[in-house]
């Protein structure tokens, strides 16, 4: 298959890998925070913003867009990128989790998906074309086949029926993009299987037959518990392919992304910055701190000396005012904090499998964040 996302290794430290992925629009340096950007925004954030704290991609979302105001629309605008102001890489979701997220609204055949929409009841068909179909208009440099998001719990013969339908819309998806996409454009195929360890490794090499620019592990972070998940991670990446991207969508905490990174993840997406953010919790160099805490009021500290960001530098006095009384300010300063700490997570997190301390750096963030316990209000 012809390489459409050039992707090099530059250092190694165990599994833990650092990199470069090359898109048309620019380099991803990795392993990589994706921040999202569901609606063509990323929440409570200006694009400057999110390009200053270091973000190489974004990750918006095909359903959503979908639906509000349309792919049609984006595309007669220019694209995704000119509507959102954004002019580096970015990955599209296929709507493949809300096929699980909005089970009550859905129903799934093997054609695809049928779904009620959320906004006004319309009936919307998605299949594996479709999606494709969308994403191409959008524009997206990295797009994600159509696939069933399991749900967690699954027995072992739901896992499979469900694998056996996504890996049926991967071929669909692959034939679509074959003739929709431009050759600046990457496909990535999605692990599934629960958490059964012969699922993972069936569906990851079938996706290699099929052959994709890169691949997610999808169907986790959704409930089966750190220890499940970091499992599956294994035994899937003793099984995807060395020299391409390897994606854990929907992941999560600093500590989950430490320890999916120590098995060799390159990718990461989570709304989990933001969504903190607007509801007054930081993540910092010091542990998470729950900005409504009382103990704040006059503490004229910065949010995080140690981070580059502007906002890191506003005093926790003036954050726990701004979140106690409301103020819009409030998740925006917090939201743009925290997006920064992701991104200077993964430029440590780089820096120190380039010097082959990764394992040391990993102990040093757990010491921080056991030390801290401010998730609850005062």
């Amino acid at each position: 298959m012809t390489e459409r996302l050039p992707f090099s290794i530059t250092a190694r430290d165990g599994a833990a890998r650092t990199g470069a992925i090359t898109s048309s629009r620019g380099v991803v340096r990795t392993p990589a925070f994706m921040p999202v950007g569901t609606g063509a925004t990323v929440k409570a954030m200006f694009p400057e913003d999110v390009k200053a704290t270091g973000a190489d991609i974004i990750l918006a979302n095909t359903y959503h867009l979908m639906l509000r105001p349309g792919a049609e629309r984006i595309a007669s605008l220019g694209g995704l990128h000119k509507f959102m102001h954004w002019d580096g890489p970015i990955l599209t979701d296929s709507g493949g989790y809300q096929v699980m997220s909005l089970a009550k609204l859905r129903r799934i055949s093997e054609a695809g998906v049928t779904f009620q929409s959320h906004l006004d009841g319309a009936t919307i068909e998605l299949t594996p074309e479709r999606a494709i179909e969308v994403q191409c208009l959008l524009g997206a440099d990295i797009q994600m086949v159509l696939d069933e998001c399991t749900p967690f719990p699954a027995t072992y013969e739901e896992a499979k029926k469900s694998w056996d339908l996504s890996l049926r819309w991967a071929e669909r998806s692959k034939q679509a993009f074959a003739v929709q996409a431009s050759p600046e454009q990457a496909l990535f195929g999605i692990v599934q299987g629960s958490v059964y360890p012969d699922l993972r490794e069936i569906s990851a090499r079938a996706l290699i037959d099929i052959g994709f620019d890169g691949y997610a592990i999808g169907g986790l972070a959704v409930g089966e518990g750190q220890d499940a998940m970091l499992d599956m991670v294994e035994v899937t990446n003793a099984v995807l392919p060395q020299d391409r991207p390897r994606y854990l969508m929907g992941v999560g905490t600093p500590e989950d992304l430490l320890a999916a990174i120590a098995r060799g993840i390159d990718m990461f997406d989570c709304v989990m910055p933001t969504r903190s953010g607007r509801h007054c919790q930081a993540f910092t160099w010091n542990g998470r701190l729950n900005l409504r805490n009382a103990r704040y009021a006059d503490d004229a500290a910065p949010l995080d000396a140690e981070s580059a960001c502007p906002a890191a530098h506003y005093e926790r006095a003036y954050l726990h005012h701004l979140v106690k009384s409301g103020e819009t300010l409030g998740s925006m300063l917090l939201s743009y904090a925290n997006v920064q700490f992701y991104q200077e997570l993964m430029t440590r997190a780089r820096d120190a499998i380039a010097q082959g301390r990764f394992a040391a750096f990993v102990e040093d963030v757990k010491r921080r964040y056991r030390m801290s316990n401010d998730t609850d209000e005062d």
